[in-house]
């Protein structure tokens, strides 16, 4: 075939490709801004599955005339004394104009004063399917609250806390994906000198994010996964950051092997392909594995994360090993343009072998400081992972001090939100569980006895059967299907740790209530009913995901004791993290408290991702070793894959801390965790603990795979790369 007619042969492949990846993101990219018509918020369709609050909520459904989301009105006097004397009745006409408007389920309840004098509060019925028209409603309620003279209006309750979960996510997508993305591209700039990498590197994660959108999109819309806003938020996060680090080592390793004599750019890219696809298919494996452990969970939100993220890791590596091998093919030396690599010289009686090669900057030599590392670790093995490991385990020890029972309300949002203001003003004035009572579901016929039974616990203010508006109805309750509703008014704050403990007790007396078969719900009980699940998740999924991580890495590696060694440094390096982020989340950032679901999210993210980056240093390292022996294969692939492995990192980092720009504590908690924990793992657990742990064993390390057979050291010779280090 003439030269002309073969080139034209092997440009088919990648052109077919580059086309059909541009067509998938022109005609699916725009899912990517389209995820949140088929997001809810509605905290109540997250609950533990098994849960005896979850049971309430669909108990309380019977009672409901109309489904309803109530908003709590509460005035106070502007100059903060009593209201006027006539301030109760005017509140209660100026509420009672809403009956039949847009949005409104039902009459306002009459405005109720508090014991103080200085406040009152009322109750509003929202129609639960108001979307994006809430705020206006909420608006509309203030505005006819507001005539009251002399008051000041804010409006609490789980109405105005939807309000403002959605605004807090009201352009995500944009929003996220602008920060993040912008983000990379500079570290990319920055670390590659080059100008048409990173925008192919950038275009591909942004093809995988759309690819990944449209799929989760059309399979929410079929009822088939759940999507919240947290999981739109993180399913970005992950894309963009999985496929930048995909695409990072795939580039790297096919600069080093332009630099091979002789090479030209479709047969760089072939050995390029055939020695990064193992390490990038099984870091893929243990980050999609690890989040499909998630379905073992009981909680709702962490099984609709595992399949979300699974999906997500698919498309990256997807985009990885097809858009951009097709885009480097195409391009050639050009994608490194202006720091194009060059044909490094052959040395006399050596083979072409990328282990011979020298490269500005991404090399097999790399760069200057990572020759000196490697040196280092080299040298004195056994002092670096000493140090190392005693300061890991000196940040671990401060990982019992996280608090994961539960973020407080008024700390749910790390800006001022208005809801969060209103109901510190109810609780200033009412009981702290205004608003927020405990829901019990009894049988009718024991229905005064577990009244009585609820009103003699210590931290219960009142409990009382209701209607079917929910107004107390001790002589007359509704009855639906024999079971009549009882609220228990709390003394304290509905999310402290006191009205927690108060419904553990509330539990136990109404339990013992005979043939009552009393169920106790409410937002309280949902909080605890969280705790404890998240808790037995925590359990249960952490070996989950250790062992499938372990699987895959004996699979990869072709040993056993490797494999532990690096299960055990990235379990290390998550405790670690989570004792720097009790320090820095109390003493930084004023948390009092973590949600229950961040040590989780936390633990598989951060594992998993640390396991790839172990992933791509350690098949390096066995590669190496197979030719030039155990020692110096840590030398060489330490060197060659320092920088690489370091820029994804901080790539990885930076699209993770972008969950930052979100105002809520729940993801600003795991932003910090996630990032903080991937540099940790990144300059310290991978740089040196793991290298300096296996340049100590030596071979040993490989047991029983073929390399534990090997010589320490086959001895040094010009294939080596770097200064020599002493023997």
């Amino acid at each position: 075939m003439p030269p002309s007619a073969l080139r034209r042969t092997r440009l088919l492949l990648p052109l077919t490709l580059l086309i059909a990846w541009l067509a998938v993101g022109g005609g699916l990219g725009p899912f990517a801004g389209r995820l949140g018509e088929v997001a809810t918020n509605d905290q109540a369709a997250f609950l533990p599955r098994s849960a005896e609050s979850t049971r309430v909520v669909e108990e309380q459904k019977a009672f409901r005339r109309s489904e309803s989301v109530p908003a709590i009105v509460v005035w106070t006097a502007r100059d903060g004394g009593p209201l006027a004397a006539d301030a109760t009745a005017t509140a209660t006409r100026a509420l009672a104009s809403l009956t039949g408007g847009e949005g409104i389920a039902g009459p306002p309840s009459p405005a109720l004063p508090s014991e103080d004098g200085e406040a009152l509060r009322s109750v509003v019925a929202l129609k639960p399917d108001l979307g994006d028209a809430l705020p206006t409603t909420l608006d509309t309620i203030r505005k006819a609250a507001a005539s009251v003279p002399g008051t000041t209006v804010l409006i609490a309750g789980p109405a105005a806390t939807q309000a403002d979960l959605s605004g807090a996510f009201s352009g995500i997508d944009g929003l996220l994906l602008g920060v993040a993305l912008i983000a990379v591209l500079l570290i990319l700039l920055v670390v590659y000198r080059s100008v048409l990498l990173p925008l192919m590197i950038i275009l591909g994660a942004v093809f995988a994010l759309g690819l990944a959108c449209a799929i989760v999109y059309v399979l929410a819309d079929a009822g088939v996964l759940r999507v919240d806003g947290q999981v739109q938020g993180i399913l970005s996060i992950l894309v963009i950051g999985a496929a930048t680090d995909y695409a990072l080592l795939l580039a790297a390793r096919y600069r080093e092997e332009l630099t091979v004599p002789g090479a030209d750019r479709f047969a760089a890219m072939n050995r390029a392909l055939r020695r990064s696809f193992e390490p990038i298919v099984a870091s893929a494996a243990t980050v999609a594995l690890g989040l499909l452990a998630l379905f073992v969970s009981d909680l709702s939100n962490n099984r609709a994360l595992g399949p979300v993220g699974a999906i997500g890791i698919v498309c990256s590596v997807l985009s990885a090993l097809t858009f951009l091998p097709a885009a480097l093919v195409l391009t050639g030396r050009a994608a490194y343009w202006p720091a194009r690599p060059k044909t490094a010289p052959q040395r006399a009686g050596t083979d072409a072998d990328p282990g011979t090669v020298t490269d500005a900057g991404t090399s097999t030599g790399g760069h200057a400081v990572w020759q000196r590392i490697a040196s280092l670790v080299d040298r004195a093995p056994r002092k670096v992972w000493a140090v190392t490991l005693a300061g890991l385990l000196a940040c671990a020890a401060f990982a019992p001090a996280l608090n994961s029972r539960g973020v407080p309300f008024d700390e749910i949002f790390v800006n001022d939100a208005p809801s969060v203001a209103a109901q510190e003003t109810l609780g200033r004035h009412f009981p702290g569980g205004a608003g927020n009572p405990a829901v019990i579901i009894t049988d009718a016929g024991a229905a005064a006895k577990v009244v009585a039974a609820a009103e003699d616990v210590d931290g219960v203010d009142s409990a009382f059967a209701v209607d079917a508006s929910g107004r107390p109805a001790p002589g007359a309750p509704l009855v639906v299907d024999g079971k009549v509703r009882v609220d228990a008014t709390l003394t304290d704050a509905a999310d402290s740790d006191a009205a927690r403990e108060t419904l553990a007790r509330l539990r136990t007396a109404v339990h013992a209530v005979p043939e009552a078969n009393a169920l106790v719900g409410g937002s309280t009980a949902q909080q605890y009913d969280t705790q404890r699940t998240a808790a037995r998740d925590r359990t249960l999924i952490v070996p989950v995901v250790l062992a499938i991580i372990l699987v895959i890495l004996v699979a990869l590696l072709r040993s056993l004791v490797l494999p532990l060694l690096l299960v055990a440094t990235v379990a290390l390096n998550f405790a670690a993290t989570l004792g720097v982020s009790a320090l820095v989340f109390e003493h930084v950032f004023g948390f009092t408290g973590t949600d229950s679901s961040v040590p989780l999210y936390g633990f598989v993210f951060l594992v998993a991702l640390g396991v790839d980056y172990n992933i791509f240093l350690m098949s390096r390292v066995r590669e190496e070793s197979l030719r030039h022996g155990v020692r110096e294969g840590v030398r060489i692939g330490l060197t060659a894959t320092g920088g690489v492995i370091t820029s994804a990192g901080v790539v990885l980092a930076a699209t993770f801390a972008a969950l930052g720009v979100i105002p809520l504590a729940f993801l600003v908690q795991i932003a910090f965790i996630v990032a903080f924990g991937v540099l940790l793992d990144t300059l310290v657990v991978r740089s040196l603990l793991v290298p300096a742990l296996v340049r100590d064993l030596g071979p040993a390390a490989w047991w029983p795979g073929a390399l534990s057979r090997l010589p320490q050291d086959r001895g040094r010779t010009d294939q080596s790369v770097g200064a020599a280090a002493p023997k």
